[in-house]
């Protein structure tokens, strides 16, 4: 399924889409990217488990969460996990970067995923994260919903793989994304 255009106009048919797919391959778990929690208070009561992975603490000010305490605490208390922690292909590469310049193999790694669109990049970086994090199940596929900004206009079935392995990651499906990014 193609979005004409990407945005956040897309994220309730990209849930939608999702959960039809989750609900088809029997796959019980999704992974979301929400650095406000918006989307994924979305799939609260959606009769999946699921994982929100927002910005690392300190993204755009030292010390600064973008996620409210208000709305951190709504999502757990709903049963919705969620993940703050360094960008899986960022990290100390983007440091690197900042201080001295140049571009480093993660950023590569992620600019090539951007070939697909800025949320297939989004997906696969948070299934690794939430793997790493020990949310998600080894061996199981997963969806994950992403996004171009802000909201989500990309789903996923992936099958992730640990940072330490991320070659073996595999793109199963591509359930929904925007066909101009």
């Amino acid at each position: 399924m193609y979005w004409e255009k990407k945005g956040p106009e897309n994220t309730d048919a990209t849930i939608k889409a999702a959960l039809e797919r989750a609900n088809q391959r029997n796959i019980n778990y999704l992974v979301v990217a929400s650095s406000s929690g918006d989307t994924a208070r979305k799939l609260i009561d959606c009769g999946r488990r699921v994982v929100c992975v927002s910005y690392h603490v300190g993204f755009d000010n030292p010390g600064s969460r973008r996620m409210s305490d208000e709305v951190l605490a709504e999502l757990n208390q709903k049963g919705i996990q969620v993940l703050f922690t360094t960008h899986l292909l960022a990290g100390v590469d983007r440091a690197i970067r900042n201080k001295f310049g140049g571009v480093y193999p993660s950023e590569i790694m992620a600019q090539t995923l951007r070939m697909l669109g800025q949320g297939v990049k989004v997906c696969v970086e948070i299934s690794g994260m939430a793997l790493d994090a020990g949310l998600i199940p080894y061996g199981e596929e997963i969806i994950a919903i992403g996004g171009t900004g802000k909201g989500a206009d990309t789903a996923a079935v992936i099958a992730p793989a640990h940072s330490n392995h991320f070659f073996d990651t595999k793109v199963k499906e591509i359930i929904c994304k925007p066909r101009e990014f």
